[in-house]
């Protein structure tokens, strides 16, 4: 099993099920050799603005996946602490950051994200990024 954790735009793209990255998040999302990591953080940057726009679908979508999430990130100031550091280091954005620090706290394998591989994103060496876009015509 390969323990990973899901970017933002991931889950977006999956719950909004739009065109050829839809199906890939989704495909990435089904894998059953797939253990799911996850933190406050991530739920924080999509859950609130689908419950506010009364995007039902979306909601139960994302309140599904975080049900099957296995291991979460808790360890929030150390996860702060090497989210400052990740920044300072490979210049990534806060939010990208934070996730990169929360997949490192719970051994992630993998950080898979709807970034394209131009992006900050990819700079980290904490983790495995995957872009859903490496095998898709950009």
């Amino acid at each position: 099993m390969t323990r990973t954790f899901i970017d933002s735009g991931v889950l977006i793209a999956a719950a909004r099920g739009e065109g050829a990255i839809a199906q890939r998040a989704l495909a990435i999302l089904q894998d059953p050799n797939r253990e799911l990591a996850s933190s406050i953080f991530l739920k924080l940057e999509v859950l609130p603005k689908a419950i506010y726009n009364n995007r039902t679908s979306e909601v139960k979508f994302y309140e599904e996946y975080f049900d099957a999430v296995s291991y979460w990130a808790t360890s929030i100031d150390q996860i702060i602490q090497n989210a400052y550091r990740e920044i300072s280091e490979s210049g990534l954005g806060a939010m990208d950051a934070l996730h990169v620090a929360a997949a490192v706290s719970v051994s992630a394998v993998e950080f898979i994200t709807n970034e394209k591989p131009e992006k900050s994103i990819h700079r980290t060496k904490s983790v495995q990024v995957i872009s859903i876009w490496s095998d898709i015509n950009i």
